[in-house]
């Protein structure tokens, strides 16, 4: 797909205020109404069709909200930069702005990428440590291809570091793909054409860029990750919504062969390609915060939210964790994790909507991820443990809404719609010049997340940004949202997907960003400085003001 178009293909969790979306789930009767996607329709042909609602256990039913005052208000002064803020003393890491002063390579991106079948590949282990070896399966239809390794990162603003490239490599076409007729998986199980030697890697996040001799192109990514993240901000890089969404071979978790959602598989599996061009959800909704967070010196860990599920004690000692713009599917495991994290005093950043949505298991240690969804009976899990049944997290057998953990709660799609600010004193706005009631054209969507009083909610917790929309006909709201735990640690949800998107607004960068513009970019850019930098001090309520509650005054 094109970085024009957006991946919002999820569930209208909630098909927009208005609706009564309270019905409560018998632990034996969780049923969750498909999805337009979940019924086979995909996001390039149906960006427009209508969500349709799905049950909130324990949710009150939203109240109506009118469009209220959506004009696009300017910003008062010319205080807006794109340049990084000032970096408190002692945050930033000598090995970050290290590696960023070696020299970028400009040419780092895809120019071509010829059919589908020219080039493609996938490597054995989603994450890795450095110096492990990694092996890459490739097919092609090329004669030969070889092998560049990207690190991504600042590197002057280049964005990509080569860190090594291959010898030229014998191409072959390899078998097809083999589907497993019970939960419809997609294999590729193609023999290894070679393997990474990635000793003297550095950690982060990595585009092996595969180049057949007939100029063909394809990206496959790689997440070589940390030991530790003590006193780090740990980048969790959202692998198992990548592989959800996977489209190769024929089936992903939202559709099958012949498109349909009842036809879709029930479990997905790592040992294939990506499809179109190998790495789209890392490139719109992870890349950019990757390169500002390298841009601003901080010291930095990488991991994935499966490799959390392993081995949770990569959150030990961590200033922060980043969950990033699309990161929707997640173990039980991985969720309570981050939330012991959180209340031993990690903040927790969420860049995006639609965050914690899908239960999941992952199995083979880790290559294949399962999500039964509204086929949750089916699960083998519901039988055995019915907090592992794969379904979505708010809805029975074990309602679990994801709002306890991220203050906010999962609404619909699409919908696109101006950013409003509502408390622009806050500590997170300084620098911005904004005022209450400044908006910025199109940075809500394609989903969004709201503050729901009468869902499970951390308080105080303070709107920061209430911004109206309508969504399938319905008139409801986006909310940034801001809370502190007991801990000390802070907690900050976005409330929109095209926050990292927003990063890159106005230069075009991955092909499209949805008509916004480099106003909205560089008041995107200045708000995560403020996060990041306060975030990477550790427990925020030690050095910045308590949120102030704004619920009731917002909500009624």
């Amino acid at each position: 797909m094109d970085h024009g178009t957006e991946t919002g293909e999820e569930a209208g969790a909630v098909a927009g205020a208005g609706a009564n979306t309270g019905e409560e789930a018998s632990a034996d009767a969780g049923a969750v109404t498909p999805t337009a996607t979940e019924r086979g329709l995909t996001r390039r042909g149906v960006l427009g069709a209508a969500a349709v609602a799905g049950a909130v256990v324990g949710v009150a039913g939203l109240s109506g909200c009118g469009s209220g005052d959506a004009t696009p208000r300017s910003v008062h002064g010319n205080r807006h930069t794109l340049s990084a803020g000032p970096v408190p003393t002692g945050v930033q890491s000598a090995a970050t702005l290290a590696e960023n002063a070696k020299p970028g390579a400009a040419d780092w991106r895809i120019a071509r990428l010829g059919a589908p079948e020219a080039i493609e590949g996938y490597t054995d282990k989603a994450s890795a440590r450095p110096g492990e070896p990694v092996a890459l399966s490739v097919s092609t239809t090329a004669s030969g291809f070889t092998v560049s390794a990207y690190r991504v990162g600042w590197y002057g603003g280049t964005q990509a570091r080569l860190v090594w490239r291959s010898a030229r490599i014998r191409g072959e076409r390899q078998a097809a793909p083999v589907i497993e007729s019970a939960t419809r998986t997609v294999k590729a199980s193609w023999k290894p054409s070679l393997t990474l030697d990635t000793r003297g890697w550095p950690e982060g996040a990595y585009l092996l860029r595969l180049d057949a001799v007939n100029g063909s192109q394809r990206w496959v990514p790689l997440v070589l990750r940390s030991q530790d993240a003590h006193g780090r901000v740990l980048v969790m890089h959202g692998t198992a919504t990548w592989q959800a969404y996977n489209t190769w071979g024929g089936t992903s978790l939202y559709q099958g062969v012949n498109g349909s959602y009842g036809s879709r598989a029930l479990k997905v599996s790592f040992d294939r390609p990506y499809a179109d061009e190998g790495a789209e959800k890392f490139l719109a909704y992870e890349r950019a915060v990757v390169v500002l967070a390298e841009r601003l010196g901080l010291p930095l860990a990488y991991t994935t939210g499966i490799d959390v599920h392993t081995d949770p004690s990569i959150l030990g000692g961590a200033t922060a964790v980043l969950s990033l713009g699309h990161d929707e599917y997640w173990t039980p495991q991985q969720r309570q994790s981050v939330t012991k994290a959180r209340d031993a005093g990690t903040n927790v950043a969420f860049l995006g909507a639609n965050t914690c949505f899908r239960r999941i298991r992952v199995e083979d240690a880790g290559r294949t991820v399962v999500c039964y969804k509204t086929d949750y009976r089916d699960d083998p899990a519901y039988l055995q443990d019915r907090a592992l049944t794969t379904t979505d997290f708010r809805s029975g057998p074990a309602a679990d809404p994801e709002s306890s953990m991220t203050g906010v709660l999962y609404e619909g799609y699409p919908t696109d719609a101006p950013y409003v600010v509502r408390s622009p004193d806050h500590w997170l706005f300084e620098g911005t010049g904004v005022r209450a009631g400044d908006s910025f054209d199109h940075l809500v969507g394609v989903e969004y997340d709201r503050v729901t009083p009468g869902a499970p909610t951390p308080r105080p917790i303070e709107i920061l940004a209430h911004s109206p929309l309508v969504c399938n006909g319905d008139h409801s709201h986006s909310d940034s949202a801001y809370y502190t735990a007991r801990s000390g640690a802070g907690v900050f949800a976005s409330g929109t997907m095209r926050w990292v998107e927003g990063l890159m607004a106005g230069g075009h960068d991955d092909g499209g960003d949805h008509g916004m513009n480099a106003r909205t970019a560089a008041f995107v850019a200045k708000v995560t400085e403020n996060l990041l930098n306060a975030f990477a001090l550790g427990p925020v309520a030690n050095h910045r003001p308590e949120p102030k509650d704004n619920v009731q005054a917002v909500y009624g």
